[in-house]
């Protein structure tokens, strides 16, 4: 329940902020505002009230909002309006400059909504990430699919496309989306390219996991009851110092080792407190011991700068920026059919899985402001339907002089509408498909 209440909070403040920039700017230049609407009405409201000339409300499908001006199609699809002679209050009725403004309204609301939120976090709590050169001191350890695009366990990154992240996270993606990564392997620079094909294994089957921190160290943080770990005696806290005699200094190194005695007995080196324990074990068909090694403290790893208010509104906003930018780069990785990466965009049941089981404040807003920018992004798509579809036909008609009939513009809106409908229908039903999946089994 905590996950829907995040998800549904922070939808609620995009949209109402989104839909209200369309709204400040249509009051700026006189529009009359029929409908101001958290969620879809469709077929019926949770609640309406009307305050003036506008009726405000909230609807019951979680599917954005909208407004709904005098004199434009829209989502409400009534062309009846448009019969009758334009009147001045009407959005029809104002020059292709203004209703461009409004348009845009709600994408400017998103990017300083986001602008915004980064100043406050980055002047209280500060500007946080992991830190590539701390998390890789050891050099990453890479999954089975890593290893088969070319990457081996003690890589460092050192750039992608040339470019090096000081921020873990993003440099994961960053792989994802460039095309050549440079790395230092046994002190010398290696390139590896990454294909179509093998960056869609990547997010098929690991996704960011395919890279992680070569941990210098074997512990044991908790032990699969019933496991082979567990009949051979393994506790938490446990070092793994040896296996069948041979040391080995990495954790990656001891699964390598493992993997190789699927089904066989082993004998294993543990350091207990102070004292060496000497354990015998059988591994499982898979090559498995069953038990997880100590996870990553990411305050081990964490860069947190500190900021005063001078300094975080320029670094929101190169941040802000910075994801456009990614949304710009993801978009295109999702184009790219080799990559199958259409496959895994997520409506907002999968985002709301994803999210954490307690209230944090502090991700919350920085989950809010990352979304704002997407948001943003999306809406800029030239699409009908979309913000960036009717700015399209209306920076079209200021070159032109020409300005699409009501009828062509009640067409195009449909056929936008149909799009995205169906969009989201498989994008939910996806979703949908998976929790019960996930329920079931």
């Amino acid at each position: 329940m905590i996950q829907v209440a995040q998800i549904l909070f922070i939808l609620s403040v995009l949209v109402i902020l989104h839909e209200f920039g369309h709204y400040i700017t249509a009051k700026m230049f006189k529009v009359r505002v029929e409908k101001f609407y958290l969620f879809m009405d469709a077929g019926f409201s949770l609640f309406k009230k009307k305050i003036g000339e506008t009726e405000w409300g909230i609807g019951w499908l979680p599917l954005g909002g909208y407004v709904k001006l005098s004199g434009m199609i829209d989502e409400s699809l009534d062309a009846e309006q448009m019969s009758g002679e334009p009147q001045p209050w009407e959005f029809r009725s104002k020059p292709a400059w203004q209703r461009l403004i409004i348009m845009l309204g709600g994408i400017i609301v998103n990017i300083i909504l986001a602008w915004f939120i980064f100043t406050i976090l980055y002047a209280t709590v500060g500007q946080k990430y992991i830190a590539t050169d701390k998390i890789q001191a050891n050099g990453l350890a890479f999954g089975e699919v890593g290893h088969k695009a070319g990457f081996r366990n003690g890589d460092k990154i050192l750039s992608v496309d040339g470019k090096y992240q000081p921020s873990f996270n993003r440099m994961t993606l960053d792989v994802l989306l460039g095309d050549k990564v440079e790395v230092e392997r046994n002190g010398a620079k290696v390139d590896v390219v990454l294909t179509d094909e093998m960056k869609g294994e990547i997010i098929s089957k690991e996704g960011k996991e395919f890279v992680g921190p070569r941990f210098s160290n074997t512990v044991v943080d908790s032990v699969v009851p019933k496991s082979a770990a567990n009949l051979a005696g393994l506790q938490k806290g446990d070092k793994i110092k040896a296996l069948n005699g041979a040391a080995f200094t990495f954790y990656d190194e001891f699964k390598d080792s493992i993997s190789k005695h699927k089904n066989d007995s082993i004998s294993l080196s543990v350091l207990r407190g102070t004292q060496i324990v000497e354990l015998k074990a059988k591994v499982d068909q898979e090559g498995k011991l069953g038990f997880f090694n100590k996870p990553l403290d990411k305050l081990d790893y964490e860069v947190n700068n500190k900021m005063s208010i001078g300094q975080a509104i320029p670094a929101a906003v190169n941040e802000s920026w910075a994801l456009l930018v990614y949304n710009v780069k993801q978009f295109k990785l999702i184009l790219r059919p080799k990559t199958e990466a259409y496959k895994h965009v997520q409506s907002p049941i999968g985002i709301a899985r994803r999210l954490p089981n307690t209230w944090d404040w502090e991700f919350i807003w920085n989950f809010t402001a990352l979304f704002s920018i997407g948001l943003a992004f999306m809406n800029l798509l030239p699409i009908p339907g979309l913000d960036g579809g009717h700015a399209l036909f209306t920076i079209a008609e200021m070159i032109t002089g020409r300005k699409l009939s009501d009828k062509a513009m009640g067409y195009v809106q449909t056929g936008g509408m149909i799009i995205l409908l169906s969009l989201m229908a498989l994008t939910f039903g996806k979703d949908i498909y998976q929790l019960i999946i996930d329920k079931l089994l």
